[in-house]
């Protein structure tokens, strides 16, 4: 027993020698990790949130401008076709101007936060789940649990650097304004605890020394205190910051955008049925070669459409032109 609290009376000792004057670099050190990592977080949900915009935008204009009729009836049809002319148009500016640099791969978001891909995975997993979904005003009602397992689980936006799950250290990052809270008042403790031991071996007969003892005693008392006021200064800016900066109102906005949008091509269509020759969505296809071939078919349909067959009288002064 005696051992026991002899091991405990050191580390507490030792807590109390060295970690009362690194408290306070060790508290701002975390809170500008803290602050890094809920931008990057943020971010990262936030091309989402850009993606489904810029979807709504094209579902909105098709549907005002009454081009329906250009679509099929078939819903998975006419969200298909959107949701590519969405993905090849966002990234056909950006890689037109990066082909004037020779050396050039991929740009550095979207190397560093798989935009991109993301996108192509946001495409690919809604057309699955959208598939088989037979069309009825109840089948309606699971447009918002597919949306939101899309985004959800996508790698690349549930995943900082598609590596480190943001779910999870966001949820650490909402506890940083409690934890600077009583990392400043463990550090006042660890700073009285400190400065004790010299007040108790102070000598009361020495006027002198007892003066500068609880001189030296108060200044590390008002050192300690500091270290709550640190604490609580971080923990409001942390608290502020994290309610700018909220991933999940992104989310919610973001599921909310793109399950309108489909609601509305749901409604307007009348069956959910798969052409046999319709293609699939090719991720990995350069979004302005994507973009040319489009214009090009668009270009071909224009003119067999444009082009009058020619009369009997016609065919007849060729044929004589000819001969």
């Amino acid at each position: 027993m005696e051992g026991f609290q002899l091991m405990v009376k050191n580390f507490v000792s030792g807590l109390s020698t060295y970690a009362a004057d690194t408290m306070i670099p060790f508290m701002c050190f975390v809170f500008g990790l803290g602050l890094v990592m809920r931008l990057v977080i943020w971010f990262t949900v936030k091309r989402e949130e850009w993606f489904a915009k810029e979807y709504e935008k094209r579902v909105n204009y098709v549907v005002e401008n009454e081009e329906m009729s250009h679509f099929s009836d078939s819903f998975y049809v006419s969200v298909k076709k959107l949701l590519e002319k969405t993905y090849y148009e966002v990234f056909e500016l950006r890689g037109i101007m990066k082909r004037r640099d020779p050396d050039y791969v991929t740009s550095l978001s979207d190397r560093v936060f798989l935009i991109q891909h993301g996108c192509a995975l946001l495409v690919r997993d809604t057309l699955k789940q959208i598939r088989f979904l037979k069309h009825s005003d109840e089948s309606s009602k699971k447009l918002h649990p597919i949306v939101v397992n899309v985004f959800r689980n996508n790698p690349c936006f549930s995943k900082v650097f598609g590596i480190f799950p943001s779910n999870k250290y966001n949820d650490l990052l909402n506890l940083l304004p409690g934890m600077f809270i009583i990392g400043g008042i463990f550090g006042t403790f660890l700073g009285i605890m400190k400065g004790l031991p010299e007040l108790g071996a102070m000598n009361l007969g020495d006027v002198g020394e007892t003066q500068e003892t609880m001189k030296q005693f108060l200044t590390k008392i008002s050192f300690s205190m500091g270290t709550s006021i640190i604490g609580i200064i971080l923990s409001v800016i942390t608290s502020i910051f994290n309610t700018v900066f909220s991933p999940e109102k992104v989310f919610v906005n973001t599921v909310d955008r793109f399950e309108n949008s489909m609601d509305l091509l749901w409604n307007r269509s009348k069956n959910n049925d798969l052409p046999k020759d319709i293609p699939d969505f090719d991720m990995h296809k350069d979004p302005v070669e994507a973009i040319a071939e489009e214009a090009l078919n668009r270009e071909i349909a224009k003119s067999q459409t444009t082009t009058k067959p020619l009369s009997k009288t016609e065919r007849d002064l060729e044929s004589k032109n000819a001969s």
